[in-house]
Formats: C-alpha cells, sequence, structure tokens
C-alpha cells in the first residue's frame, strides 16, 4: 500500500516530523494529498457563482469548446512528436484547489529533462525547442488544459497554479488564493503574460522568487477576494486580446492592463 504523506504547511505534518514512522516508510515514490485545509477564514467573493455557478459554466464552455481544441491540439501534438525527442505533453504537478496536488498538462516546449535544471524559463532559454518557442509565444501550448477543465482541477479563469514549493508557504492572508479552483489566465499572467523577459538571462528562479512571486501573490490574492461573473468574463476577453496582440504584433512589449475593477482592488 502507498503511503500518503502530506505537504508540510500550518498545522500539517510531514515525514520529518514523524519519528519512526519516517523509517519504516515504503520505498516507492509516496502519493502526496494535502491533511488539512488552508486556514484562510475570510469571506468569499459571490460564494454561489464561485463554488457552483462556475464550475457549471466552465464545463459547459469547455464542451463547447473542445471540437475547436481538439481541431488545433491534433496538428501541433503531431508537429511536437516530429520535431523533437520526448513526449507530446509536459505534465506537472500544481498545487490545486484547497491546495489539493493536480497534474498540470502542457504541451512539451523543451527538451526532455529540462526541468531537472530550472522550474523558470529564462529569456533565450536554450532548454526551449523551436517549436516550442512559437507554442509559447502564442499561448498555445496551454491548450491542453481544457482536459484539467473538464476534469475539474482548473478554470478557464483563475489564479494561475504554482508550484508546491510555494503554495505550502502561503502566508495566512495568501491562502485565500487556495479557496478559488486555479485557471488558465488571471490578471497577474495578463500582466506579466512574457515572464520570461521579466526575470531575465541570468539565474531566473532567483529572480523570480526575488522579484515577481510577490506581486504575483498579490494580484492572485486580490482576485481571490472579488471574483464575480463580470470580472472573469472582463479577464476572459482581456486575456484573447492579449494573445492575439502578441501573435500579431510581437514588437509591443508592453502588456495589456488587467480589467480596472482588479487595478482598484490591488490599489
Amino acid at each position: 500500500m502507498t503511503q500518503s504523506v502530506g505537504y508540510p504547511r500550518g498545522g500539517g505534518k510531514s515525514l520529518e516530523n514523524q519519528g519512526h514512522k519516517a523509517s519504516s516508510a515504503p520505498k516507492e515514490p509516496p502519493v502526496f494529498t494535502p491533511l488539512d485545509l488552508p486556514r484562510w477564514d475570510g469571506p468569499v467573493s459571490h460564494p454561489f457563482y464561485s463554488k457552483v455557478g462556475k464550475r457549471a459554466l466552465d464545463f459547459v464552455l469547455a464542451l463547447v469548446l473542445l471540437p475547436f481544441f481538439l481541431l488545433l491540439m491534433l496538428p501541433i501534438a503531431l508537429l511536437v512528436k516530429l520535431t523533437s525527442e520526448g513526449p507530446v505533453f509536459y505534465k506537472a504537478l500544481r498545487g490545486g484547489y484547497h491546495n489539493k496536488p493536480f497534474t498540470i498538462l502542457k504541451f512539451r516546449t523543451m527538451v526532455v529533462g529540462a526541468d531537472k535544471y530550472s522550474g523558470t524559463t529564462a529569456l533565450d532559454d536554450p532548454r526551449v525547442t523551436k517549436l516550442g518557442r512559437i507554442l509559447r509565444k502564442t499561448k498555445l501550448d496551454e491548450l491542453p488544459q481544457i482536459f484539467n477543465i473538464l476534469k475539474g482541477d482548473m478554470s478557464f479563469i483563475g489564479p494561475r497554479p504554482e508550484l508546491l514549493k510555494y503554495t505550502t508557504r502561503y502566508t495566512l492572508e495568501q491562502e485565500c488564493i487556495l479557496w478559488v479552483r486555479p485557471g488558465i489566465s488571471d490578471p497577474s499572467s495578463i500582466k506579466l503574460i512574457s515572464l520570461d523577459a521579466a526575470v531575465g538571462h541570468d539565474d531566473p528562479e532567483g529572480s523570480y522568487e526575488r522579484y515577481i512571486l510577490a506581486e504575483k501573490n498579490a494580484m492572485r490574492v486580490a482576485y481571490a477576494r472579488s471574483q464575480s461573473l463580470l470580472t472573469d468574463a472582463a479577464l476572459f476577453w482581456t486575456t484573447l486580446r492579449c494573445v492575439l496582440r502578441k501573435i500579431w504584433m510581437p514588437e509591443a512589449s508592453a502588456p495589456l492592463s488587467p480589467p480596472q475593477s482588479m487595478e482598484d482592488h490591488n490599489g
């Protein structure tokens, strides 16, 4: 039987503090599950929409869009397979709703084993394939996440899911992020749509942690505490505009701003 191990967090347990039980653990890789819910107990904006309405809209919209997504995904999958060695999809563990770990799907845009060196992509990162640069620029590498939406792990709009090493360090205030289903796009991904350029060439992971992560978390908190149908609709439209702008106007480096309501909440 596979052991179930929780990530360390406030009030949680880990192998380090389980005493003699740790030494008797099986050698097989553990299955990580949350041991407790996030501690944040503040108000949830539009609770019915957040817990019921949004999930229903996500599921219906994903079903409607699935045939169109598949028309794009099939040739992309073939190109990924033909142009570089390795699997078609990149799978990675992220912290989801209530910090429950889930596997996020993307088209593979890097050489196999690239994430062993750094989880953050640098500007002009040599690990990115030629096709991968196009997919990342156009955000087409995110298309497989429609299956994450259908499964219920993600929404179209919601805080971008983070690595568990970051979500388990959230402060009490930041844990409201984990009470919202993560999404493909949010205010931080709109403002930082060219994240590789923001972190630069040298020490991208360190730059991300020192200069980017706090700002992203502040925007995630603002979204989690103010989400609504109108906000999500505005973010959905702004995301489409941002992606099209990157495709047709690659020389335009300045990103579009998130909807005004989000900026006001951040301020």
